[in-house]
């Protein structure tokens, strides 16, 4: 069992990276965010999980043990694959679906790509009771929250321009987007936000 890479950067790709270690280049499928996260040429280390099928063997890259977790988690629930595990992690952070899950939020969770309202439905019901260590604790409220929330915006905003120039886009095609990503929803996640730069950015 491959549990993790450290090594250098070789390559990165939309939806994998490959990492050299020892000599050898492991590719791993991994989120928009996790790839963002990479430079090539630099050393990193990745959390990895590998999924053995018939048709061959798969490994699956993340950036921290919660968003492992997390997918392992997922893949718990009946019918739901590696692959759509992924997906929910690619349009969420740990922290926001679990929030979903834990509020019934199926219409949220249908935003995954491949997930239908029978599958959101499956998903709220199988997970509500076993995700409360991924639920992030609540702020504080008044004032104190709005200026959290203000430099929130800016540093994600700030993640995910890295994360587009780390995927191999030029800062000044990949800002623009960005903030006006930005600008008309102050309060969407990072991940959620980088979905949609890339969505842009890759029709241009």
């Amino acid at each position: 069992m491959i549990d993790s890479l450290h090594g250098e950067v070789l390559s990165i790709g939309l939806d994998h990276g490959v990492i050299e270690c020892s000599g050898v280049g492991y590719r791993f499928l991994a989120t928009p965010q996790t790839l963002g996260r990479l430079t090539r040429g630099e050393q990193c280390r990745v959390m990895t999980s590998m999924v053995v099928k018939d048709d061959g063997v798969t490994l699956y890259g993340f950036g921290d043990t919660e968003a492992r977790e997390m997918f392992h988690k997922l893949q718990s629930v009946s019918g739901l694959g590696p692959k759509l595990a992924l997906a929910a992690l690619s349009v969420f952070d740990p922290g926001e679906l679990s929030l979903r899950i834990a509020s019934s939020d199926t219409k949220a969770i249908q935003s995954i790509p491949g997930v239908g309202k029978k599958m959101a439905e499956r998903i709220a019901l199988e997970l509500k009771d076993k995700v409360e260590a991924f639920i992030p604790a609540r702020g504080e409220s008044g004032p104190a929250k709005a200026a959290a929330s203000s430099a929130g915006t800016s540093l994600a905003s700030e993640q995910v321009v890295e994360a587009l120039v780390g995927l191999g886009f030029q800062e000044r095609s990949a800002r623009p987007v960005v903030e006006a990503l930005v600008e008309a929803e102050p309060e969407e996640s990072a991940s959620v936000l980088l979905r949609r730069a890339l969505s842009q950015l890759g029709k241009k």
